[in-house]
C-alpha cells in the first residue's frame, strides 16, 4: 500500500486585495487538532480586528476535515478553502484566510473566488512537499569498493544520508521499500555477494516535488 502523502515544507504567508478587501492566506504543518486549533487561535489574536479569520484543515490521522466560515455566508469561505486542499491532496496541514473588508461586497461568487485564492497561495507559499514511506538502510562495504557503491545507491534510488569511515565504510542511505531488492541485487552482482544493505525501520522523508 503507497502511504506517500503530499503536505507543506513551512509556516508561511501571502496576500492580495479583491474591491479594496484585504485577504491574507496562513498556513502551518500541523500533525494534531490540538495543533490546528492553537495556530488558528494565534492568527485569530494576531488579527482580532480583521472582519472575518476563516479556516480549513485536513490531517492524516482519523482522516479529519474541519472548516469554519468565521461569519462569511456559508458555503462561501470555509468550504473553498477546504476544497483547495483536498483538490491539492494535501494532508496535516491549516490553512487561515484573513479578510480586512474594503467596503464593496463581493457577492456569493466573488467570496468563493476570493477564499479559493487565499488558500492557493497560502499553499504556494507553504511550499508543497511529497512525503515519501521508505526503508531506513545500511551496509558496511571496504574503502577500494566506496567509490561504485556510494554511485550505485544514488543511481538505484536511494538518498545517502550518513557515511561513516573506520576500518571499513558503514553507508547509512534510505529508499524507496520497492528499489531494495533491485539495489541489493546489483551489489551482489558487483561484489560477488559480499555486499547486502539491509532495512532495521521505516520513515518519512521530504521530497521536493
Amino acid at each position: 500500500m503507497n502511504t506517500d502523502y503530499k503536505t507543506v515544507k513551512i509556516e508561511s504567508s501571502d496576500e492580495f486585495t479583491e474591491k479594496r478587501s484585504r485577504f491574507i492566506g496562513y498556513v502551518k504543518p500541523v500533525k494534531t487538532e490540538a495543533e490546528a486549533t492553537e495556530f488558528i487561535n494565534s492568527i485569530r489574536s494576531k488579527h482580532w480586528d480583521a472582519r472575518h479569520n476563516v479556516y480549513a484543515y485536513s490531517l492524516r490521522e482519523g482522516n479529519i476535515k474541519r472548516y469554519s466560515d468565521d461569519g462569511e455566508p456559508s458555503g462561501t469561505a470555509g468550504m473553498p478553502v477546504l476544497d483547495v486542499i483536498t483538490k491539492n491532496e494535501v494532508y496535516d496541514v491549516c490553512v487561515v484566510v484573513t479578510r480586512y473588508f474594503g467596503g464593496v461586497l463581493l457577492g456569493t461568487g466573488g467570496l468563493v473566488r476570493a477564499y479559493s485564492q487565499g488558500s492557493k497561495i497560502a499553499l504556494e507559499a507553504g511550499q508543497v512537499v511529497l512525503m515519501q514511506n521508505c526503508l531506513v538502510c545500511s551496509l558496511t562495504c571496504s574503502y577500494n569498493r566506496y567509490g561504485k557503491i556510494s554511485s550505485l545507491i544514488p543511481d538505484n534510488g536511494g538518498v545517502i544520508d550518513d557515511s561513516v569511515f573506520e576500518t571499513d565504510v558503514k553507508l547509512k542511505f534510505h529508499i524507496n521499500p520497492d528499489g531494495l531488492p533491485a539495489l541489493n541485487k546489483k551489489l551482489a552482482d558487483l561484489t560477488s555477494g559480499e555486499v547486502q544493505a539491509i532495512s532495521d525501520s521505516e520513515q518519512y522523508f521530504m521530497t521536493e516535488i
